[in-house]
Protein backbone atom coordinates (compact mmCIF):
# COMPACT_ATOMS: atom_id res chain seq x y z
CA UNK A 1 0.00 0.00 0.00
CA UNK A 2 2.98 2.29 0.64
CA UNK A 3 3.90 2.34 -3.04
CA UNK A 4 0.29 3.17 -3.96
CA UNK A 5 0.19 6.07 -1.49
CA UNK A 6 3.49 7.40 -2.87
CA UNK A 7 2.01 7.31 -6.36
CA UNK A 8 -1.05 9.33 -5.29
CA UNK A 9 1.14 11.84 -3.42
CA UNK A 10 3.32 12.27 -6.54
CA UNK A 11 0.20 12.98 -8.61
CA UNK A 12 -1.00 15.59 -6.12
CA UNK A 13 2.39 17.33 -5.98
CA UNK A 14 2.67 17.34 -9.78
CA UNK A 15 -0.83 18.78 -10.16
CA UNK A 16 -0.63 21.62 -7.60
CA UNK A 17 2.84 22.64 -8.82
CA UNK A 18 6.15 23.44 -7.19
CA UNK A 19 5.01 26.86 -5.92
CA UNK A 20 2.40 25.42 -3.54
CA UNK A 21 3.21 26.04 0.15
CA UNK A 22 2.98 22.41 1.21
CA UNK A 23 5.50 19.59 1.51
CA UNK A 24 5.34 15.89 0.74
CA UNK A 25 5.16 14.79 4.39
CA UNK A 26 2.06 16.90 5.04
CA UNK A 27 0.24 15.54 2.00
CA UNK A 28 1.19 11.95 2.83
CA UNK A 29 0.03 12.39 6.44
CA UNK A 30 -3.35 13.72 5.30
CA UNK A 31 -3.70 10.94 2.72
CA UNK A 32 -3.01 8.21 5.30
CA UNK A 33 -5.62 9.73 7.61
CA UNK A 34 -8.22 9.40 4.82
CA UNK A 35 -7.19 5.78 4.28
CA UNK A 36 -7.69 5.01 7.98
CA UNK A 37 -11.26 6.27 7.72
CA UNK A 38 -11.91 4.08 4.66
CA UNK A 39 -12.13 6.92 2.12
CA UNK A 40 -11.50 5.65 -1.45
CA UNK A 41 -8.05 6.75 -2.74
CA UNK A 42 -9.41 8.66 -5.75
CA UNK A 43 -11.82 10.59 -3.53
CA UNK A 44 -9.02 11.35 -1.06
CA UNK A 45 -6.83 12.60 -3.90
CA UNK A 46 -9.60 14.87 -5.19
CA UNK A 47 -10.25 16.32 -1.71
CA UNK A 48 -6.57 16.99 -1.08
CA UNK A 49 -6.14 18.64 -4.46
CA UNK A 50 -8.90 21.11 -3.60
CA UNK A 51 -7.44 21.73 -0.13
CA UNK A 52 -3.80 22.28 -1.10
CA UNK A 53 -4.38 24.18 -4.35
CA UNK A 54 -5.35 27.24 -2.29
CA UNK A 55 -8.55 27.74 -4.25
CA UNK A 56 -6.82 28.06 -7.60
CA UNK A 57 -7.91 25.89 -10.48
CA UNK A 58 -5.71 22.81 -10.66
CA UNK A 59 -4.39 20.87 -13.59
CA UNK A 60 -6.33 17.75 -14.55
CA UNK A 61 -4.93 14.64 -16.17
CA UNK A 62 -6.55 13.74 -19.49
CA UNK A 63 -7.47 10.27 -18.19
CA UNK A 64 -9.51 11.84 -15.36
CA UNK A 65 -11.62 14.16 -17.51
CA UNK A 66 -15.20 13.16 -18.28
CA UNK A 67 -17.67 14.42 -20.92
CA UNK A 68 -19.74 17.57 -20.23
CA UNK A 69 -17.23 19.21 -17.88
CA UNK A 70 -16.45 22.94 -17.88
CA UNK A 71 -13.48 25.02 -16.67
CA UNK A 72 -11.03 22.21 -17.50
CA UNK A 73 -7.32 23.01 -17.05
CA UNK A 74 -4.69 20.79 -18.65
CA UNK A 75 -0.99 20.60 -19.44
CA UNK A 76 -0.40 18.52 -22.55
CA UNK A 77 1.50 18.03 -25.78
CA UNK A 78 0.02 18.72 -29.22
CA UNK A 79 0.38 15.35 -30.95
CA UNK A 80 -1.43 16.20 -34.18
CA UNK A 81 -2.80 19.54 -35.45
CA UNK A 82 -4.98 20.04 -38.51
CA UNK A 83 -6.84 23.09 -39.87
CA UNK A 84 -10.40 22.74 -41.15
CA UNK A 85 -12.66 25.21 -42.98
CA UNK A 86 -16.28 25.10 -41.83
CA UNK A 87 -19.44 27.16 -42.36
CA UNK A 88 -21.14 28.36 -39.18
CA UNK A 89 -24.39 30.33 -39.45
CA UNK A 90 -23.64 31.05 -43.09
CA UNK A 91 -20.10 32.33 -42.44
CA UNK A 92 -16.92 30.52 -43.41
CA UNK A 93 -14.46 29.98 -40.57
CA UNK A 94 -11.21 28.14 -39.99
CA UNK A 95 -10.94 25.91 -36.93
CA UNK A 96 -8.34 23.42 -35.73
CA UNK A 97 -8.57 19.82 -34.56
CA UNK A 98 -6.20 17.02 -33.60
CA UNK A 99 -4.90 15.00 -30.66
CA UNK A 100 -3.54 16.02 -27.26
CA UNK A 101 -1.51 13.83 -24.93
CA UNK A 102 -0.12 13.87 -21.40
CA UNK A 103 1.36 11.18 -19.15
CA UNK A 104 -2.05 9.56 -18.72
CA UNK A 105 -3.88 9.47 -22.07
CA UNK A 106 -4.40 10.77 -25.61
CA UNK A 107 -7.68 12.52 -26.51
CA UNK A 108 -9.09 14.41 -29.52
CA UNK A 109 -9.66 18.16 -29.39
CA UNK A 110 -11.27 20.95 -31.41
CA UNK A 111 -10.29 24.62 -31.17
CA UNK A 112 -12.94 27.05 -32.41
CA UNK A 113 -10.52 29.97 -32.70
CA UNK A 114 -9.32 31.09 -36.16
CA UNK A 115 -5.69 30.76 -35.04
CA UNK A 116 -3.73 28.34 -32.86
CA UNK A 117 -0.74 29.55 -30.80
CA UNK A 118 1.30 26.35 -31.01
CA UNK A 119 2.54 23.73 -33.44
CA UNK A 120 2.59 19.95 -33.54
CA UNK A 121 4.92 18.69 -30.79
CA UNK A 122 4.62 21.78 -28.58
CA UNK A 123 3.63 21.63 -24.92
CA UNK A 124 0.68 23.87 -24.05
CA UNK A 125 -1.05 24.99 -20.89
CA UNK A 126 -4.80 25.27 -21.37
CA UNK A 127 -7.25 27.02 -19.04
CA UNK A 128 -11.06 26.97 -19.14
CA UNK A 129 -11.58 24.32 -21.81
CA UNK A 130 -14.78 22.27 -21.86
CA UNK A 131 -15.62 18.70 -22.83
CA UNK A 132 -18.32 16.92 -24.79
CA UNK A 133 -19.04 13.41 -25.96
CA UNK A 134 -18.30 12.84 -29.63
CA UNK A 135 -18.94 9.46 -31.34
CA UNK A 136 -18.96 7.79 -27.93
CA UNK A 137 -15.65 9.33 -26.85
CA UNK A 138 -14.69 12.32 -24.76
CA UNK A 139 -13.48 15.35 -26.74
CA UNK A 140 -11.91 18.56 -25.41
CA UNK A 141 -13.09 21.86 -26.89
CA UNK A 142 -11.37 25.25 -26.80
CA UNK A 143 -13.91 28.09 -26.90
CA UNK A 144 -13.94 31.88 -26.49
CA UNK A 145 -13.17 31.64 -22.72
CA UNK A 146 -10.27 29.26 -23.24
CA UNK A 147 -6.68 30.47 -22.95
CA UNK A 148 -3.87 28.50 -24.60
CA UNK A 149 -0.25 29.19 -23.76
CA UNK A 150 2.82 27.54 -25.25
CA UNK A 151 5.23 26.55 -22.44
CA UNK A 152 8.66 24.97 -22.05
CA UNK A 153 9.04 21.37 -23.21
CA UNK A 154 10.50 20.47 -19.82
CA UNK A 155 7.12 21.03 -18.18
CA UNK A 156 5.95 17.79 -19.80
CA UNK A 157 8.56 15.22 -20.82
CA UNK A 158 8.34 13.12 -23.96
CA UNK A 159 6.16 10.16 -23.10
CA UNK A 160 6.06 6.84 -24.88
CA UNK A 161 2.49 5.59 -25.21
CA UNK A 162 1.90 1.90 -25.77
CA UNK A 163 0.42 1.58 -29.28
CA UNK A 164 -2.99 -0.05 -29.56
CA UNK A 165 -3.12 -3.09 -31.85
CA UNK A 166 -5.77 -2.46 -34.50
CA UNK A 167 -7.44 -3.83 -37.57
CA UNK A 168 -8.66 -1.42 -40.25
CA UNK A 169 -12.21 -1.65 -38.92
CA UNK A 170 -10.98 -0.42 -35.50
CA UNK A 171 -9.29 2.77 -36.76
CA UNK A 172 -12.38 4.99 -36.82
CA UNK A 173 -12.75 4.68 -33.03
CA UNK A 174 -9.01 4.80 -32.14
CA UNK A 175 -7.20 7.64 -30.41
CA UNK A 176 -3.54 7.65 -29.50
CA UNK A 177 -0.79 5.62 -31.17
CA UNK A 178 -1.78 2.49 -33.07
CA UNK A 179 -0.07 -0.67 -34.29
CA UNK A 180 -1.30 -2.31 -37.48
CA UNK A 181 -0.38 -4.92 -40.08
CA UNK A 182 -1.76 -4.11 -43.53
CA UNK A 183 -1.19 -4.33 -47.26
CA UNK A 184 -0.22 -1.25 -49.28
CA UNK A 185 -2.75 -0.99 -52.12
CA UNK A 186 -1.36 2.10 -53.83
CA UNK A 187 1.27 4.81 -53.36
CA UNK A 188 1.33 8.42 -54.59
CA UNK A 189 3.41 11.41 -53.63
CA UNK A 190 3.14 15.17 -53.70
CA UNK A 191 5.20 18.13 -52.55
CA UNK A 192 3.87 20.37 -49.79
CA UNK A 193 5.26 23.42 -48.02
CA UNK A 194 5.61 23.24 -44.23
CA UNK A 195 7.01 26.30 -42.45
CA UNK A 196 8.26 27.55 -45.85
CA UNK A 197 10.17 24.31 -46.39
CA UNK A 198 9.17 22.01 -49.24
CA UNK A 199 8.65 18.41 -48.21
CA UNK A 200 7.55 15.21 -49.94
CA UNK A 201 4.47 13.50 -48.58
CA UNK A 202 3.42 9.96 -49.51
CA UNK A 203 -0.21 8.86 -49.43
CA UNK A 204 -2.54 6.13 -50.64
CA UNK A 205 -4.68 3.25 -49.40
CA UNK A 206 -3.95 0.28 -47.15
CA UNK A 207 -6.13 -2.74 -46.43
CA UNK A 208 -6.60 -5.93 -44.45
CA UNK A 209 -9.29 -8.58 -44.08
CA UNK A 210 -11.59 -6.08 -42.32
CA UNK A 211 -11.52 -3.22 -44.83
CA UNK A 212 -9.54 -0.32 -46.28
CA UNK A 213 -8.26 3.04 -45.05
CA UNK A 214 -6.27 5.98 -46.32
CA UNK A 215 -2.75 6.76 -45.10
CA UNK A 216 -0.31 9.68 -45.17
CA UNK A 217 3.43 9.16 -44.57
CA UNK A 218 5.54 12.23 -43.77
CA UNK A 219 8.71 10.20 -44.27
CA UNK A 220 9.97 8.17 -47.21
CA UNK A 221 9.69 4.55 -46.09
CA UNK A 222 10.15 3.42 -49.73
CA UNK A 223 6.64 1.97 -49.78
CA UNK A 224 5.62 -0.04 -52.83
CA UNK A 225 2.26 -1.35 -53.98
CA UNK A 226 1.78 -4.85 -52.59
CA UNK A 227 4.09 -4.39 -49.56
CA UNK A 228 2.90 -5.95 -46.30
CA UNK A 229 3.84 -3.52 -43.53
CA UNK A 230 3.94 -3.70 -39.75
CA UNK A 231 3.58 -0.11 -38.50
CA UNK A 232 3.70 0.99 -34.86
CA UNK A 233 3.36 4.56 -33.61
CA UNK A 234 1.07 6.19 -36.16
CA UNK A 235 -2.03 8.17 -35.32
CA UNK A 236 -5.53 8.22 -36.74
CA UNK A 237 -7.59 11.15 -37.86
CA UNK A 238 -10.90 11.21 -39.69
CA UNK A 239 -11.95 13.12 -42.80
CA UNK A 240 -15.72 13.07 -43.24
CA UNK A 241 -15.83 9.77 -41.41
CA UNK A 242 -13.09 8.11 -43.47
CA UNK A 243 -10.22 6.93 -41.22
CA UNK A 244 -6.77 8.20 -42.20
CA UNK A 245 -3.59 6.73 -40.72
CA UNK A 246 -0.83 9.34 -40.24
CA UNK A 247 2.79 8.43 -39.51
CA UNK A 248 6.26 9.98 -39.75
CA UNK A 249 9.88 9.14 -38.99
CA UNK A 250 9.01 8.58 -35.31
CA UNK A 251 6.90 5.58 -36.25
CA UNK A 252 8.43 2.13 -36.48
CA UNK A 253 7.72 0.57 -39.87
CA UNK A 254 9.03 -2.66 -41.33
CA UNK A 255 8.08 -4.76 -44.31
CA UNK A 256 7.21 -8.33 -43.44
CA UNK A 257 6.76 -11.60 -45.30
CA UNK A 258 3.10 -12.35 -44.69
CA UNK A 259 0.00 -12.97 -46.77
CA UNK A 260 -3.02 -10.68 -46.29
CA UNK A 261 -6.28 -11.02 -48.16
CA UNK A 262 -7.78 -7.55 -48.44
CA UNK A 263 -11.57 -7.67 -48.24
CA UNK A 264 -14.25 -5.04 -48.81
CA UNK A 265 -16.81 -5.48 -46.04
CA UNK A 266 -20.59 -5.64 -46.38
CA UNK A 267 -22.06 -4.14 -43.22
CA UNK A 268 -25.46 -3.21 -41.78
CA UNK A 269 -26.35 0.42 -42.34
CA UNK A 270 -26.39 1.21 -38.60
CA UNK A 271 -22.70 0.30 -38.40
CA UNK A 272 -21.92 2.59 -41.31
CA UNK A 273 -23.85 5.40 -39.59
CA UNK A 274 -21.87 4.79 -36.38
CA UNK A 275 -18.59 4.97 -38.29
CA UNK A 276 -19.88 7.95 -40.32
CA UNK A 277 -17.91 6.82 -43.37
CA UNK A 278 -15.54 4.35 -44.97
CA UNK A 279 -13.80 3.20 -48.14
CA UNK A 280 -15.23 0.54 -50.45
CA UNK A 281 -18.18 -0.29 -48.17
CA UNK A 282 -21.05 -2.55 -49.26
CA UNK A 283 -24.63 -2.17 -47.95
CA UNK A 284 -28.03 -3.57 -48.88
CA UNK A 285 -31.31 -1.79 -48.28
CA UNK A 286 -34.68 -0.67 -49.58
CA UNK A 287 -35.14 2.59 -51.49
CA UNK A 288 -37.62 4.55 -49.36
CA UNK A 289 -37.26 7.95 -51.05
CA UNK A 290 -36.10 9.46 -54.34
CA UNK A 291 -34.92 12.95 -53.50
CA UNK A 292 -35.25 16.23 -55.37
CA UNK A 293 -32.47 16.68 -57.91
CA UNK A 294 -32.78 13.12 -59.25
CA UNK A 295 -33.21 12.41 -62.95
CA UNK A 296 -32.00 14.41 -65.95
CA UNK A 297 -29.86 17.41 -65.00
CA UNK A 298 -27.42 19.80 -66.67
CA UNK A 299 -24.04 20.72 -65.22
CA UNK A 300 -21.79 23.76 -65.51
CA UNK A 301 -18.99 23.07 -68.03
CA UNK A 302 -16.53 24.88 -65.74
CA UNK A 303 -17.16 23.61 -62.21
CA UNK A 304 -19.54 20.67 -62.92
CA UNK A 305 -22.14 22.01 -60.45
CA UNK A 306 -25.78 21.27 -61.34
CA UNK A 307 -27.51 24.21 -63.04
CA UNK A 308 -30.73 25.77 -61.79
CA UNK A 309 -32.85 27.34 -64.55
CA UNK A 310 -29.82 27.31 -66.84
CA UNK A 311 -27.58 29.17 -64.39
CA UNK A 312 -24.57 28.18 -62.31
CA UNK A 313 -24.34 29.93 -58.95
CA UNK A 314 -20.64 30.51 -59.62
CA UNK A 315 -20.38 31.12 -63.36
CA UNK A 316 -23.83 32.47 -64.13
CA UNK A 317 -25.64 31.72 -67.42
CA UNK A 318 -23.86 28.88 -69.22
CA UNK A 319 -24.59 26.15 -71.76
CA UNK A 320 -25.03 23.06 -69.64
CA UNK A 321 -23.63 19.57 -70.06
CA UNK A 322 -26.28 16.80 -69.93
CA UNK A 323 -26.09 14.33 -67.07
CA UNK A 324 -28.20 11.80 -65.19
CA UNK A 325 -28.24 10.85 -61.51
CA UNK A 326 -30.31 9.36 -58.71
CA UNK A 327 -30.33 10.73 -55.16
CA UNK A 328 -31.83 8.10 -52.88
CA UNK A 329 -32.59 7.36 -49.26
CA UNK A 330 -31.90 3.69 -48.51
CA UNK A 331 -32.93 1.88 -45.31
CA UNK A 332 -32.26 -1.70 -44.17
CA UNK A 333 -34.33 -1.67 -40.99
CA UNK A 334 -31.33 -0.80 -38.80
CA UNK A 335 -30.71 2.68 -40.20
CA UNK A 336 -30.87 4.92 -43.24
CA UNK A 337 -28.32 6.70 -45.44
CA UNK A 338 -28.33 8.97 -48.46
CA UNK A 339 -26.99 7.48 -51.69
CA UNK A 340 -25.80 9.32 -54.81
CA UNK A 341 -25.81 7.23 -58.01
CA UNK A 342 -24.03 8.56 -61.10
CA UNK A 343 -25.04 8.44 -64.75
CA UNK A 344 -23.88 4.97 -65.81
CA UNK A 345 -25.34 3.19 -62.79
CA UNK A 346 -28.58 5.16 -63.03
CA UNK A 347 -28.92 4.15 -66.69
CA UNK A 348 -28.46 0.50 -65.67
CA UNK A 349 -30.96 0.67 -62.81
CA UNK A 350 -33.80 2.36 -64.73
CA UNK A 351 -33.14 0.74 -68.11
CA UNK A 352 -32.90 4.02 -70.03
CA UNK A 353 -29.88 5.92 -71.32
CA UNK A 354 -29.14 9.62 -71.08
CA UNK A 355 -30.51 10.53 -74.49
CA UNK A 356 -33.80 8.74 -73.81
CA UNK A 357 -34.15 10.55 -70.49
CA UNK A 358 -33.40 13.90 -72.13
CA UNK A 359 -36.18 13.34 -74.70
CA UNK A 360 -38.66 12.38 -71.97
CA UNK A 361 -37.91 15.63 -70.12
CA UNK A 362 -38.15 17.71 -73.31
CA UNK A 363 -41.48 16.14 -74.36
CA UNK A 364 -43.18 15.40 -71.04
CA UNK A 365 -41.32 17.39 -68.38
CA UNK A 366 -39.17 16.56 -65.35
CA UNK A 367 -42.09 15.12 -63.38
CA UNK A 368 -42.55 12.39 -65.99
CA UNK A 369 -38.89 11.42 -65.64
CA UNK A 370 -39.21 11.37 -61.86
CA UNK A 371 -42.26 9.07 -62.06
CA UNK A 372 -40.29 6.61 -64.18
CA UNK A 373 -37.52 6.55 -61.59
CA UNK A 374 -40.03 6.00 -58.78
CA UNK A 375 -41.62 3.11 -60.66
CA UNK A 376 -38.24 1.45 -61.26
CA UNK A 377 -36.57 2.11 -57.90
CA UNK A 378 -38.98 3.03 -55.11
CA UNK A 379 -39.47 0.17 -52.61
CA UNK A 380 -36.88 -1.89 -54.47
CA UNK A 381 -33.95 -3.53 -52.67
CA UNK A 382 -30.49 -2.44 -53.84
CA UNK A 383 -27.01 -3.71 -53.13
CA UNK A 384 -24.64 -0.75 -53.19
CA UNK A 385 -20.89 -0.36 -52.88
CA UNK A 386 -18.76 2.77 -52.70
CA UNK A 387 -17.11 5.32 -50.46
CA UNK A 388 -19.24 6.79 -47.67
CA UNK A 389 -18.80 10.30 -46.27
CA UNK A 390 -20.24 11.69 -43.04
CA UNK A 391 -21.03 15.28 -42.04
CA UNK A 392 -23.51 17.19 -39.89
CA UNK A 393 -26.31 16.19 -42.29
CA UNK A 394 -25.73 12.44 -42.03
CA UNK A 395 -23.93 9.73 -44.00
CA UNK A 396 -23.86 9.67 -47.80
CA UNK A 397 -22.61 6.77 -49.91
CA UNK A 398 -21.23 7.66 -53.35
CA UNK A 399 -22.10 4.52 -55.28
CA UNK A 400 -19.48 2.83 -57.44
CA UNK A 401 -21.58 -0.32 -57.96
CA UNK A 402 -25.34 -0.77 -57.71
CA UNK A 403 -27.51 -3.83 -58.33
CA UNK A 404 -31.21 -4.53 -57.95
CA UNK A 405 -31.65 -7.48 -55.56
CA UNK A 406 -34.18 -10.13 -56.51
CA UNK A 407 -36.26 -11.06 -53.49
CA UNK A 408 -37.91 -14.50 -53.32
CA UNK A 409 -41.11 -13.48 -51.49
CA UNK A 410 -42.18 -17.09 -50.89
CA UNK A 411 -38.83 -18.03 -49.38
CA UNK A 412 -38.77 -14.86 -47.26
CA UNK A 413 -42.21 -15.65 -45.87
CA UNK A 414 -41.20 -19.23 -44.99
CA UNK A 415 -38.02 -18.00 -43.27
CA UNK A 416 -40.04 -15.52 -41.19
CA UNK A 417 -42.53 -18.18 -40.18
CA UNK A 418 -39.71 -20.52 -39.17
CA UNK A 419 -38.15 -17.79 -37.04
CA UNK A 420 -41.54 -17.37 -35.34
CA UNK A 421 -41.72 -21.09 -34.66
CA UNK A 422 -44.65 -21.80 -37.00
CA UNK A 423 -45.05 -25.16 -38.78
CA UNK A 424 -44.41 -24.95 -42.51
Amino acid sequence: MKDNISSYVEDILLTIGEDAEVDREEIEKEFRRFMEYGVPPDQAKSTLLKKFSGGKKTRELLSDIKPNESSVNILCRVITLNPKDVTIKGEKKRIFYGLLGDESAVVPFTSWSSSFPADKGDVIEVMNAYTKEWQGNMQINFGTRTTIKKVEDERLPNISYEPKKCKIEDLSASFGPVEIVAKVLDVSEREVEVDRVKKKVFFGTIGDETGKAQYTAWYDFNLKKGDIIHMSGGYVRSWKGIPQLIFDEKAELKKIDQQIEVLSPNIPIYKLVERRGGIDIGVEGTVIEIMEGSGYIERCPECKRPLRDGECKIHGKVKGIADLRAKLVVDDGTGGINVVVGRELTEKLIGKNLEECKKIVENQGKDAMLEIMKKMLLSKVLFLRGNALGDEYGTTLIARDAELVDIDIHKEAIDILREMGAAV
